[in-house]
């Protein structure tokens, strides 16, 4: 089993990446696919006159800004998603981590965040009933606190927890780079293939961060790799499919 982070830059060539996703999965593969969507938040925020905030490669989330967050996740996004896996021939089913307790969350840090959450527990149980029956479940990574709060919580982050819970024998990240950089921006510095321990003595800042760090949660929590890839490239999660391309994480 296999899960895949779809950046909302991946998203663009909305059949470059479902197409390959269906075919492996009717051939009896199995998927847990998690969307992000930072373009289409920051677009709808726009249009709100709101400017997109960061703080440490994590989008700073006031409560107006949350409200916004998770209509565009969960409802606009997800259903893309959704229904362009259907409409190639998949049995898709869209999740948010509010349903049936999957992603528990507490807020990172409210004075500095807002409703920007971390995970506290992932509950498995109905994403490993939905892929006994053949269903490939899509999730949007907005979480709940205990008092019913909905955080939205990084999605590569979130990507990594699910695929831990899982035990996947991978995790694909679709990103907006080619893979990990020992030392970006210079483009001669992409690792092909990097263990848990040598990432552990590099720094990586801004948004390269939490996918660094989604990648070692991922295999410290029970995945058997980890692969960043280009989402942007048309080829590029056809040929991850196979076992090649970008930067492979082992443990």
């Amino acid at each position: 089993m296999k899960v895949i982070k779809l950046g909302g830059h991946a998203m663009s060539d909305r059949s470059g990446w479902s197409q390959p996703i269906v075919a492996a999965w009717k051939s009896g593969q199995k998927f847990v696919v998690i969307h992000g969507g930072g373009p289409q938040i920051d677009q709808a925020l726009s249009a709100q006159g709101m400017a997109p905030e960061f703080l440490e490669g994590l989008r700073v989330t006031n409560e107006a800004a949350m409200a916004i967050v998770e209509k565009t996740l969960s409802g606009e996004v997800l259903r893309r998603v959704v229904k362009d896996l259907n409409v190639n021939g998949a049995r898709a089913v869209g999740l948010t981590g509010l349903d049936a307790g999957l992603i528990k969350a507490r807020p990172k840090d409210a004075k500095r965040y807002g409703f920007v959450g971390e995970i506290t527990s992932i509950s498995p149980d109905l994403l490993i009933h939905l892929l006994a029956q053949n269903f490939l479940p899509v999730i949007s990574p907005i979480g709940g606190d205990h008092a019913g709060n909905s955080l939205n919580i990084n999605a590569d982050t979130v990507a990594g927890a699910i695929a831990g819970a899982l035990n996947a024998d991978e995790i694909i990240f679709m990103t907006d780079v080619p893979g990990i950089y020992k030392n970006w921006p210079d483009r001669g510095s992409l690792l092909k293939e990097v263990s848990v321990k040598e990432l552990a003595n590099i720094e990586f800042e801004g948004g390269m961060a939490p996918k660094v760090a989604a990648a070692k949660n991922a295999i410290n929590s029970g995945a058997c790799a980890a692969r960043i890839i280009d989402g942007k490239e048309p080829t590029a999660l056809l040929t991850a499919l196979t076992g090649v391309g970008g930067t492979l994480v082992l443990p």
